[in-house]
């Protein structure tokens, strides 16, 4: 009995395991040295493939349920073997448990700035984080890359694994799709999903590892281009310009042309209208009487005028001037790196 009983602690009768954690991916049969007896029993339960391994190279993977270990169901371990008589007598191999639930909530980040040419801003970096799930698709490429051979490889040691290689799929992704920065730092939840099916495909060729989830929770760019940005949203809200300046004009005819540009803005539009009413026919022009002449104080306006002496007759910004001048609202030259405009550009932009 003695015998017997040693001959049975020498071989593995059942195969199991219970799984009792939330972050384990995989897991290596205790064999101490054992071999596999011929007709053992393997249970695999739901969330778990078990996969063979023999001297390094991978037999057959098995699904949920029970099996009986015989020379018909693992033919892929038994050409492994080679054996004359298969399993007709013990073998030995490795059992690895691998989960194959959906691990949530797990987290990434950037460490460094990531580089990627825009359209608007040309090169710029980019700073993210934010959560993913992912479960394991294909065992056998998930142990060779990412587990190994360790014998109970954990979701805190995935996540040191993971995060460098997770990043750099995602930096490859961001530069392949071409979705420019103010895209992405106003459109996280649609980034997120754009970006899964150029992640997935590189995870699961790489590591065995599929994406269920992708979730941008922010993006940040370097200050310059916030306010880059933050500008064009402020143009953007301004709408057409021309109409911008001559409403600011108004309003500060509104309040009483107070300080020198109101003032001088007054005279401008009060020259443009006489000047206008003396145009028309069978206007001022056509009575007997004599014409009306501008202000004194208009005409003391230069015929040619910098940005700064336009923005003050206007009322408004040397900035939106300069806009302006850019665009082609109010016509002018540019002399080296200074801009000149005529008096008579500042009138025709005021009748446009």
């Amino acid at each position: 009995m003695a015998i017997i009983d040693f001959l049975k602690k020498q071989f593995i009768d059942v195969i199991e395991w219970v799984d009792d954690s939330r972050d384990t991916l995989s897991w290596r049969f205790p064999d101490e040295d054992r071999e596999i007896k011929n007709g053992a029993q393997l249970i695999v339960r739901e969330s778990q493939i078990a996969q063979f391994v023999y001297l390094g190279q991978f037999g057959d993977a098995f699904g949920p349920g029970k099996h009986t270990l015989t020379t018909d169901n693992i033919p892929i371990l038994t050409n492994l073997r080679s054996w004359k008589y298969a399993l007709e007598s013990p073998f030995k191999a490795d059992v690895y448990y691998v989960v194959t639930r959906v691990f949530t909530g797990n987290k990434w980040g950037t460490a460094n700035p990531v580089m990627m040419r825009d359209a608007d801003f040309g090169i710029v970096r980019m700073r993210a984080y934010g959560t993913y799930d992912f479960r394991i698709v294909d065992a056998p490429r998930f142990l060779k890359e990412v587990a190994g051979t360790d014998h109970h490889f954990r979701l805190d040691e995935f996540a040191d694994v993971m995060r460098s290689r997770l990043v750099s799929v995602f930096s490859e992704a961001l530069a392949r799709s071409g979705i420019p920065a103010l895209d992405v730092a106003s459109r996280y939840g649609e980034l997120g999903e754009a970006l899964l099916p150029l992640i997935n495909p590189v995870l699961a060729d790489k590591y065995g590892l599929q994406l269920t989830s992708f979730v941008v929770e922010n993006v940040s760019v370097p200050p310059e281009v916030e306010q880059a940005i933050d500008k064009r949203s402020s143009m953007a809200a301004v709408g057409n310009l021309n109409d911008y300046v001559k409403f600011q004009m108004a309003q500060g005819m509104e309040k009483g042309g107070g300080g020198a540009g109101g003032i001088a803005a007054e005279m401008a539009v009060g020259m443009a209208m006489a000047q206008q009413m003396m145009s028309q026919t069978g206007g001022l022009m056509a009575q007997s009487t004599p014409g009306v002449k501008a202000p004194a104080a208009a005409t003391a306006l230069p015929e040619l005028m910098t940005p700064g002496q336009v923005a003050q007759a206007l009322g408004v910004t040397e900035a939106d001037v300069l806009a302006s001048l850019e665009s082609g609202d109010i016509k002018g030259k540019k002399i080296g790196m200074q801009w000149r405009v005529t008096r008579a550009a500042v009138d025709a932009f005021l009748h446009s």
